[in-house]
């Protein structure tokens, strides 16, 4: 165990895909949405028309089911011209309710891992997306007792973090994120001079990818096949 591990008295960890399951989720509504519109279109370019839309749309609608569904509507829009029906955007609303409906799957060996260090590590939920959205998936997920602190962000970067911290009284060098995207959970807290550790997701949206000539510039960056390994990377005995 480093000195660096030794000092941590904070533990954070992402909500989606690390602590439960959320991306197969929106692949399953793409699915659908591909369906509804292959009359029109291929299923390639419909793809890549909806990944540009959600992309473009982020800085006004943010992260989530919400903002996903209002650019799968404009997307229908856009791409059938204005002839998509309202039976048909009845449809992609439904479609959204039922993923906001969705059961909270917890991934494997997450309720063991918050139980052994409940008690021995301040511990936080940052995500970012839906304030209701996620507050609710919290809720019904059975493991929030285990948080002494929940965050939910429209981003995460490097500042956001720090905002946190100082709100929070956590000092950089006792702070470890936990999380499934490089991108949002992993490099910015790096930047930020904390702890960081990458737990990957079988699946990961195009836009939280970071390519290889990125990732060489964090000498420090540990990647980790399971939530379980923590126990050990942290040398935790109880």
């Amino acid at each position: 165990m480093t000195q660096n591990q030794t000092n941590i008295r904070t533990i954070a960890f992402d909500a989606d895909d690390t602590l439960w399951r959320n991306e197969d989720i929106f692949i399953h509504a793409q699915d659908e949405f591909m369906r509804l519109l292959l009359p029109y279109h291929d299923e390639a370019y419909i793809r890549a028309h909806l990944a540009e839309v959600q992309i473009k749309n982020l800085t006004h609608f943010g992260y989530g089911i919400k903002g996903f569904t209002l650019s799968m509507i404009e997307t229908a829009i856009e791409l059938t011209e204005g002839r998509i029906s309202g039976k048909e955007i009845h449809e992609i609303i439904e479609l959204a309710k039922r993923m906001l409906a969705s059961p909270v799957e917890l991934l494997d060996n997450i309720k063991d891992v918050l139980s052994k260090l409940k008690g021995h590590y301040q511990l936080l939920v940052i995500t970012k997306g839906d304030l209701l959205d996620q507050e609710s998936k919290l809720a019904r997920s059975g493991i929030a007792d285990y948080f002494d602190v929940i965050e939910v962000v429209s981003d995460k970067t490097s500042d956001a973090y720090a905002q946190i911290l100082q709100r929070h009284k956590i000092p950089t060098d006792q702070f470890l994120m936990v999380g499934n995207s490089l991108k949002s959970d992993i490099l910015p807290v790096l930047d930020l001079g904390a702890q960081a550790l990458h737990i990957p997701y079988h699946s990961t949206w195009d836009h939280e990818q970071v390519n290889d000539e990125v990732l060489l510039q964090y000498p420090q960056l540990t990647t980790l096949k399971g939530v379980s390994e923590l126990i050990n990377w942290l040398d935790f005995k109880r």
